[in-house]
């Protein structure tokens, strides 16, 4: 059977989330402009086939219906938590909200003999298929963390959340430190907070290191500072302020969640140490990408899981 005109429509999300994603790697920034439309066209669609299914009646409407209902009542709600307990950002979540307003059921394609996808959610809902495809991808990414690390020697308890990062290559780096002059710390200075810092000053952290002990002491702040921005990257008798830490908050509001004392134990490692470990993040639009493919081809992966054990 033919895919329905809704659903073929629906797999304009796969092109929108590849640039996303592509966007994600590379900056970590996607416009919100890029939602709208689509987002637009969850709406058309969501109602499209809500009037259909309710002329057809029947199992049809109820199976919409609590398909529906569980994919805006469990999976939105689960994506405003993510993105409000910091699991990931705000393009992350609006982009799962999008995708269960334009999959709230399983869409049919059909490829020769074969109907996609193959493994069907029990519960119809096909928004918490994305996600959980999604979770299932991003939960091998401290695997692969592990295992790049194991293959270059480096056997430390850090190797399942970050890598080693030469000091010149953090300009083009996206992540957050995991060390501290005393060790290791899962709240380390934000990369993006440094170079808003750097920028503020109107410096690079090449001076910072030619010269600590002068940019260290606040006294050496610009009389009026350059904007810091978002610290995207682009694509191309002293007092107790060291660094001028507390200045620059005060001047930028707020940089990534950055307290003046992680600021400041971020500016003393990197102006010391050659190398340093670095947490990247995960750019979680790219797991959302291959949920989305992986759920309209193969299916429901948990659901094929469970299955196989006999849980299902």
């Amino acid at each position: 059977m033919p895919a329905s005109v809704p659903d073929l429509l629906r797999l304009l999300a796969v092109p929108v989330l590849l640039w996303a994603a592509h966007r994600d790697v590379r900056t970590r920034r996607v416009p919100d402009q890029a939602w709208q439309p689509l987002f637009a066209l969850a709406c058309v669609l969501f109602v499209w086939d809500g009037i259909a299914s309710y002329q057809a009646g029947g199992s049809t409407w109820i199976l919409f219906a609590i398909g529906a209902g569980i994919s805006l009542l469990l999976v939105i709600p689960a994506s405003y938590g993510f993105w409000h307990f910091g699991a990931f950002g705000g393009a992350d979540a609006k982009a799962l909200i999008v995708l269960t307003v334009l999959f709230p059921t399983i869409p049919s394609y059909a490829i020769g003999s074969y109907a996609l996808p193959l493994v069907e959610p029990p519960t119809g809902a096909f928004a918490l298929t994305i996600l959980s495809n999604t979770v299932l991808v991003g939960a091998c990414y401290p695997l692969v963390l592990a295992l790049r690390n194991a293959l270059a020697g480096r056997f430390t308890p850090w190797m399942v959340v970050g890598w080693p990062v030469h000091w010149r290559e953090l300009r083009e780096t996206h992540g957050r430190l995991l060390e501290t002059e005393s060790g290791f710390t899962r709240s380390g200075l934000d990369l993006d907070a440094l170079r808003m810092y750097l920028r503020w000053r109107g410096t690079t952290l090449a001076e910072l290191r030619e010269e600590p002990d002068r940019f260290r002491d606040p006294g050496s702040l610009p009389a009026e500072p350059s904007p810091a921005g978002d610290g995207a990257i682009t694509d191309g008798g002293r007092v107790t302020d060291d660094w001028g830490a507390e200045a620059f908050l005060a001047d930028v509001g707020s940089a990534y969640g950055t307290t003046p004392a992680s600021l400041r134990e971020g500016l003393d490692v990197l102006t010391m140490r050659e190398t340093v470990w670095v947490s990247p993040g995960i750019p979680f639009l790219v797991p959302i990408l291959v949920g989305l493919l992986v759920g309209l081809t193969y299916g429901d992966v948990l659901t094929a899981a469970l299955r196989a054990v006999g849980m299902v």
